[in-house]
């Protein structure tokens, strides 16, 4: 059976993989470096009610598969991985300074895939099933 999250006015299974990779694709995420990209983003996470399904930190990207309440917009979850790791990342690693001086350590942008069991098809269906119901008003809303 499929597990949803709750909050207090709220029943949600917001997934998304999200891909970001370090600025020039320097493989710079080596050793401990690494770990501790992977140990920031742990932090993030557990500040914000953020789940990790799954993740790994590559020598130039970083992939996270991650279950985030409704609250969050995906700008918003980047936003803080990236910016939290960049500056904790420079300032613990001076050797970074090197190749960073202009302390942008990400490259711009990143790539957000969502998730989830249910397709387009399914909601389709259900709304159309959802017509036949005794509560249901027309309201203008049509499902071509």
């Amino acid at each position: 059976m499929r597990s949803y999250r709750k909050s207090s006015h709220t029943v949600h299974d917001l997934k998304v993989h999200l891909i970001w990779v370090t600025k020039y694709r320097y493989e710079v995420l080596t050793k401990e470096v690494g770990y501790r990209t992977r140990e920031i983003i742990r932090q993030v996470c557990a500040q914000n009610d953020i789940q990790i399904i799954s993740g790994a930190v590559s020598k130039d990207h970083v992939h996270l598969y991650i279950s985030y309440p409704p609250k969050y917009s995906v700008s918003d979850l980047v936003k803080w991985f990236k910016g939290r790791s960049s500056r904790k990342l420079q300032e613990e690693f001076s050797q970074l300074g090197k190749r960073y001086w202009g302390k942008h350590f990400w490259g711009i942008g990143y790539a957000a895939f969502s998730s989830g069991h249910v397709t387009d098809e399914m909601i389709r269906e259900y709304l159309k099933r959802h017509e036949d119901h005794p509560n249901h008003q027309d309201d203008g809303f049509t499902v071509e």
